[in-house]
């Protein structure tokens, strides 16, 4: 029984946390602020993190910014988030939500961002028309505000390089993951 209490505990979080993320109001301009929001404080604690990052997102046709809570509990993992594609060529941007599912050993609960650098157009555009991830993953991650440790970092994946910046959590897990990013429609076709 009370695996099964912790199971729907964290689940719990991870709901809430999700539904936090994304209520910034109601109003579809509203939820895209909150995401540009997001997006600029994502940036500017990666470039105290990693200053190399600056000139590497500077350089490049793009980027992405994604927030995502994700829940692992022993076999399963799941989670979801929200982002945006930003092209540097233009002043396009497009709004994204994300979701995830995977299978291995873990424990615990983590929110964290995401930001990806793409390398060339073609994979921006990829990315943006059916952005799909799929591998494995490990990690351990220790936060609570401002105190703890996270273990990401930065890999090199089908010409974007992406960084994992944990903003709290607890979580210890080893599994392969299917992540799968797409459009945003409301928050796209809204402008």
């Amino acid at each position: 029984m009370k695996p099964m209490r912790i199971f729907l505990c964290l689940t719990l979080i991870a709901f809430l946390l999700s539904a936090c993320a994304t209520s910034k109001g109601h109003k579809p301009e509203n939820k895209r602020q909150a995401i540009n929001e997001m997006q600029r404080e994502t940036l500017a604690e990666l470039y105290q993190v990693r200053p190399q990052a600056k000139s590497q997102i500077a350089s490049s046709p793009g980027y992405a910014v994604f927030s995502n809570a994700n829940v692992n509990v022993i076999f399963a993992s799941f989670g979801g988030g929200y982002g945006v594609v930003q092209s540097n060529r233009s002043p396009q941007r497009t709004y994204m939500k994300m979701g995830e599912l995977g299978i291995g050993l873990g424990l615990g609960l983590k929110d964290f961002r995401a930001v990806f650098i793409f390398h060339d157009d073609e994979t921006m555009q990829r990315f943006i028309e059916s952005g799909w991830e799929f591998g494995g993953h490990a990690d351990a991650a220790a936060k609570a505000s401002d105190m703890g440790a996270a273990v990401g970092g930065e890999a090199l994946l089908d010409n974007i390089t992406i960084y994992q910046l944990t903003e709290s959590g607890l979580a210890l897990q080893a599994t392969v993951k299917g992540t799968k990013y797409w459009k945003d429609e409301a928050l796209n076709a809204a402008r």
